[in-house]
């Protein structure tokens, strides 16, 4: 049958039907271990009680009434969020290109609303995604998202990552603000050294600009604290949070000091959805599980015990793995194969991975997987590794 859907996805022949925690059933009965989370975006794995129950119960009261009234909910998860943050102020949307076009626009009004409308230009970083509108393919820089879609939006300037003395030369009298993922996600799980993210706090102070964290995929608990950019004790000014926040349901957020937000007032942005009452509900009952103790806790140990116990299959497979990269539950691995070529082959498996740029699979599982899943995971990749190797071998010969 043909499908009447835009064919702007590659999908793998799989459809799932339910799933339970970090596993997922497909219409056919078998069963996957989901370490790709929906691109990080089921943070608490699938049909998480909590959040059922959260979500259920207030599908039987109200689902939407817009902005145009208040709406609790979305006052105590901003509470929430600012008390646990770095954030004086909060603004719900739909998805994380979203919440970074908030970003965005915030980090040009503030300039604007302190008499300088003509700072407007952002510094970012190659190898960067920060969503797919034009403004965030623009402020992503890659070209394979920009091409065909005309002019690219103006106010991007990239520089390579990691180089301080481009970056230096980018940032000009019209630059408003440097944006960047603490660790890249799309770019191939490339992490920023906390030293990298301190100079660009730096910086940021030593020439009025804004400093922009997109922690869309490592936000909410994923690096083994709230955020990722408490490891480095360096803090934004603005920040784009979505993926895990709304636990599978859509919801992203931008977070910001109160100083940073001056230019935002009333009537200056807005949403139809963003902030609605049922996915106030379902951010809610996952803060409720993140922010519970121990979970973090729980999230480094897993995080520790994935990367332990990756490390001997790369050892068997030195030809395949070539290394691991990222922390806790965001993990890549740098392929000596095509990472296509791995992504199927760890289906095959039964075994859910998701590709990345710089040739690396991303292993992104749900953040409440146990002892045994890492396990279980481990055995998968490396029998995924061992039929790629053999591949190989017999290639060559």
């Amino acid at each position: 049958m043909t499908s009447a859907l835009l064919p702007t996805y590659a999908r793998a022949p799989i459809a799932f039907e339910r799933g339970e925690g970090a596993w997922l059933v497909a219409h056919d009965g078998k069963r996957y271990l989901d370490f790709g989370a929906g691109i990080a975006v089921n943070a608490l794995g699938h049909a998480h009680p909590h959040l059922v129950e959260a979500l259920t119960t207030q599908a039987q009261k109200l689902w939407h009434t817009s902005n145009l009234f208040e709406i609790p909910g979305g006052e105590r998860l901003g509470r929430r969020l600012v008390d646990a943050t770095f954030a004086d102020v909060a603004f719900f949307a739909n998805s994380g290109a979203e919440a970074n076009e908030a970003a965005i626009k915030m980090a040009r009004k503030y300039h604007a609303a302190g008499g300088h409308p003509e700072r407007f230009r952002i510094v970012t970083f190659e190898g960067a995604f920060h969503g797919r509108t034009l403004a965030t393919i623009a402020a992503g820089g890659q070209q394979k998202y920009i091409d065909g879609f005309g002019p690219k939006v103006d106010g991007f300037d990239q520089v390579p990552f990691g180089d301080r003395d481009a970056l230096l030369a980018a940032i000009g009298p019209e630059t408003a603000a440097l944006m960047i993922e603490p660790i890249q996600g799309e770019g191939g799980i490339r992490t920023v050294p906390p030293e990298m993210l301190r100079d660009l706090r730096a910086l940021c102070d030593e020439h009025g600009l804004l400093l922009i964290m997109d922690e869309v995929q490592t936000g909410v608990g994923r690096t083994g604290r709230l955020f990722a950019h408490e490891w480095s004790g360096v803090t934004p000014d603005i920040m784009s949070a979505a993926k895990g926040i709304g636990g599978g349901f859509p919801l992203g957020v931008c977070l910001a000091t109160s100083e940073a937000a001056r230019g935002m007032t009333a009537g200056s942005h807005g949403t139809t959805f963003g902030g609605n009452p049922l996915a106030m509900a379902v951010g809610n009952a996952v803060l409720d599980v993140v922010l519970a103790e121990g979970f973090l806790d729980h999230v480094q140990r897993m995080g520790l015990l994935l990367k332990q116990q990756l490390a001997s299959v790369m050892d068997r497979h030195p030809g395949v793995i070539t290394e691991i990269r990222g922390t806790a539950l965001i993990l890549g691995l740098k392929l000596d194969v095509p990472n296509t070529a791995f992504t199927a082959a760890a289906r095959d498996e039964h075994l859910l991975v998701i590709p990345a740029g710089d040739n690396v699979v991303r292993l992104l599982p749900p953040l409440i997987i146990s002892e045994a899943d890492v396990a279980e995971a481990v055995k998968r990749i490396d029998a995924t590794a061992g039929r790629l190797q053999v591949q190989m071998r017999g290639a060559a010969e």
